[in-house]
């Protein structure tokens, strides 16, 4: 009987340290995600098969359980994402049983309507923001949810909860609605739609911290594998495919790496990392000084990269 006492008492002392702070994340960001689908008539979840899109899709099954998610997940594939990433991404909206809306960068190249960079820093990154706007006008959505965290960049670290942005998509920074007390104001004028953002005050360590709780699954490339790389500007770059670009004088050479962020394949360089497990994964973000979009080579074209893109309507 001592040891049953004991051990109850252990469940609810761990309950009780069970970082207040993570359980706080949670509940706003439930909060968030109800409140889009309580406010808006067509809002639909930015997925790209990251672990902040996963993160995402989790609290909005918790968010409606028992019930499935009432809106359907949208990808923007450039045509260079990891094969890792698709085949996880396919998998899961099986499993859920959710709708996935997939629109391509190459149809929007096909049509003209942007044109593929070329040479050493050529990337599909920033032409993403032109499929998005089409896919928004096509499918009348008027709040889209994406996974972005203040803690990523500048430019999204001033960006409100509820981001509103005009009919042309485009997002001004000096017109911001207040978020007074947690109120999120979700009225628009038509042809306006809204970015929402409910993991915008988690940080890198949370999401991951989360992830480890939740046991949730993600990308096998978010852990430490081997893999054909090459060095370019001091970071690790896959050379496993064609996407991206190598020079002659790049040698190839094997190294156990990992990825922090998934994105376009041609601007996403990896780390070295033995971190093979979830819970390495954790320790040694713990111990990092370097942000996750250190490896992004995309924020780095310019100081204000990432504010520029947000302004056109990137996510």
């Amino acid at each position: 009987m001592n040891t049953i006492l004991e051990e109850i008492k252990t469940i609810e002392a761990e309950k009780r340290l069970d970082k207040p702070r993570a359980n706080a994340l949670e509940h706003e960001a439930i909060y968030i995600i109800r409140e889009v689908a309580a406010q808006f008539e067509r809002p639909v979840l930015l997925f790209s098969g990251g672990k902040d899109s996963i993160t995402l899709v989790r609290l909005a099954q918790k968010a409606f359980w028992p019930a499935k998610i009432p809106f359907p997940l949208l990808h923007i594939d450039t045509g260079h994402n990891f094969p890792e990433t698709i085949a996880f991404r396919d998998r899961l909206v099986e499993e859920l049983g959710v709708e996935l809306i997939v629109r391509k960068v190459q149809d929007s190249i096909d049509q003209g309507k942007v044109v593929e960079e070329t040479g050493k820093y050529a990337s599909r990154n920033i032409l993403q923001t032109t499929t998005l706007l089409d896919a928004i006008e096509e499918l009348k959505f008027d709040a889209c949810i994406g996974g972005a965290r203040r803690d990523e960049e500048k430019a999204r670290a001033k960006e409100r909860i509820f981001s509103v942005r005009d009919d042309f998509g485009q997002w001004d920074e000096k017109n911001q609605r207040p978020e007074l007390f947690d109120m999120l104001n979700g009225q628009i004028e038509h042809g306006q739609n809204v970015r929402v953002f409910p993991i915008s005050n988690w940080t890198e360590l949370d999401v991951w911290s989360y992830i480890q709780k939740e046991n949730i699954e993600i990308p096998s490339i978010y852990f430490a594998h081997r893999r054909k790389t090459f060095l370019r500007d001091g970071l690790i770059w896959s050379a496993e495919d064609d996407v991206v670009f190598r020079a002659e004088d790049e040698a190839v050479e094997e190294r156990t790496v990992r990825f922090r962020t998934v994105g376009d394949m041609s601007c996403t360089a990896a780390v070295e990392s033995t971190a093979d497990t979830i819970d390495k994964v954790v320790a040694e973000i713990r111990s990092s000084k370097i942000s996750e979009r250190g490896a992004r080579i995309d924020d780095k074209r310019s100081e204000a990269a990432m504010e520029k893109r947000k302004q056109q309507g990137y996510f």
